[in-house]
């Protein structure tokens, strides 16, 4: 199945927040194999439910040699003073901004079978970790961007040949 279009910044379904999952039925597990399938792209570290268009909690992952998903996720835990790291989304295209990112985290999840999981890491897992569940709470990263660094994304966000 080809990966799903990217919502692009701008688009309401990128300012709500995603609604949870409660029951995993064939629609679920669609939704997942969309999101498994847009994440392989190379160049991809996460596509969040939210940036196909569907408004509900879940995210899948392809980051530091791992490949997964999580239904309904939280970061539970994240580690270290905030780091600015080099950003970019896929939502907002072409565009890379030095973002405050925790360089560890932890999100706690369920998978399809209703089992509750856990993924952590450090490095560009915990950065899509914390980025893919901002999403689910309507948050795009320049939003996290420090006040003169956001002024100067928005610029060229509104710059930009996409928006």
């Amino acid at each position: 199945m080809p990966d799903r279009p990217i919502r692009l910044y701008g688009d309401p379904v990128l300012a709500t927040v995603s609604d949870p999952i409660e029951a995993i039925d064939d629609g679920v597990r669609a939704l997942v194999a969309d999101l498994l399938d847009s994440v392989q792209v190379p160049g991809r570290a996460g596509v969040a439910a939210c940036q196909i268009g569907v408004g509900l909690r879940a995210f899948s992952y392809n980051a530091d040699g791992e490949i997964g998903y999580l239904i309904n996720p939280e970061v539970v835990e994240v580690r270290g003073e905030l780091e600015e790291i080099d950003e970019g989304c896929l939502s907002v295209p072409g565009l890379w901004f030095p973002t405050p990112r925790h360089p560890y985290a932890r999100a706690r999840g369920i998978d399809l079978d209703g089992n509750e999981v856990f993924v952590e890491g450090t490095g560009t897992l915990a950065q899509a970790l914390q980025h893919e569940t901002d999403h689910l709470d309507g948050i795009v990263y320049l939003k996290r961007l420090l006040p003169e660094r956001r002024k100067e994304a928005m610029r060229q966000v509104r710059e930009s040949n996409w928006f």
